[in-house]
């Protein structure tokens, strides 16, 4: 390749702005993962050519912000299905009845312990939350109240 040949998608051949051409051309043959290896993902140390033309320096940009989207969106369904699955795995100790967390193999000293009944695990969480064991309760009153049908 002489030096008078283009080097990038948009014809720019300046040699300065070299590692923003290899990005370039890398998305322009849709080749993602390359121009990411080469760059493209740098925040504040993106890879840039002057000389470039508008459209060729706003394709790059474009597709940084794109990628950057991506990966945020990646983050948070993961989280999310972090969050789902703890909660998921929270319920089913719930339902299961699992006693409190077990105490360290380590046993504490006589002095540390108060009493017995603060050992004991803590009793399940009521099947209905409180306003509407209330409600069923003030439902149950008035039937109660007609008499049989």
């Amino acid at each position: 390749m002489s030096s008078a040949d283009p080097i990038c998608a948009c014809g720019c051949a300046d040699p300065s702005g070299a590692a923003a051409h290899a990005i370039a051309l890398a998305l322009a043959v849709d080749d993602l993962d390359r121009a990411i290896t080469l760059g493209l993902l740098q925040d504040e140390h993106a890879p840039v050519c002057l000389q470039c033309t508008t459209h060729c320096g706003q394709t790059t940009r474009d597709a940084r912000e794109q990628r950057l989207r991506a990966l945020a969106a990646r983050e948070r369904y993961r989280a999310r299905d972090a969050r789902l699955r703890r909660r998921a795995d929270e319920r089913a100790a719930q339902r299961a009845g699992a006693p409190a967390a077990v105490a360290s193999a380590n046993t504490a000293p006589a002095s540390n312990l108060i009493n017995a009944a603060d050992d004991a695990p803590t009793p399940p969480r009521p099947a209905l939350p409180s306003a509407a064991a209330a409600a069923l309760a003030r439902a149950k009153a008035k039937a109660a109240q007609r008499g049989p049908t």
